[in-house]
């Protein structure tokens, strides 16, 4: 039996889960619970951006073709789905389009996916430290709430997500702007009042 590396990332997790036994829930428990007292999103908003997110992953590994020729990431924040990486074709990015949003709860679809082959293992690397450094510059900012950010990074190219005052998302996006390494900004965000 073939494992992908998506069901090793899996096996792996829940091995250690199981590892380290009810401490290790606990903290999980308490670590969502402290995350989720300042999201904006209700609880089963969240839990719903996170089953999303793991549906959309499921259909892609049962690609072969996707899952040879692309890479693809789908980040759910409050129904809506952001659509990442790199295919080669047009027939393929539509085929990305189509999973996502023929998953339950989504509730709109925006996809940025680029038309080109998937980026190295060096690029996704660097793109993890630009989104770790947009989000410790987001800790330090007073004006901002950095809970309420979730911030995706795909060659270079900074996606802020979330649920924000126009004033929020304004100051949000200016702060990511000055982190070395962003390209760009763009603002992938639902506005309240």
């Amino acid at each position: 039996m073939k494992v992908d590396n998506a069901a090793r990332i899996v096996i792996c997790l829940l091995c250690v889960l199981a590892i380290q036994g009810c401490i290790g829930v606990v903290a999980t428990g308490t670590a969502v619970g402290a995350v989720a007292t300042q999201d904006r999103r209700t609880p089963g908003t969240y839990i719903d951006d996170e089953l999303i997110e793991l549906k959309f992953l499921a259909a892609v590994s049962r690609n072969e073709s996707l899952k040879s020729q692309s890479h693809v990431n789908a980040t759910s924040f409050n129904g809506l789905v952001l659509l990442t990486g790199e295919t080669p074709g047009e027939s393929l990015r539509s085929q990305v389009t189509e999973i996502a949003r023929g998953i339950p709860k989504v509730r709109g679809v925006q996809n940025e996916i680029a038309l080109k082959a998937p980026s190295s293992l060096l690029t996704r690397t660097y793109d993890t430290a630009v989104t770790g450094n947009v989000k410790a510059a987001l800790l330090k900012d007073e004006n901002v709430n950095a809970a309420q950010v979730k911030v995706v990074t795909e060659r270079g190219v900074v996606y802020l997500m979330g649920l924000l005052r126009q004033d929020e998302a304004d100051r949000a996006t200016e702060v990511a702007r000055r982190v070395a390494g962003v390209q760009r900004v763009v603002k992938v965000m639902e506005y309240i009042e």
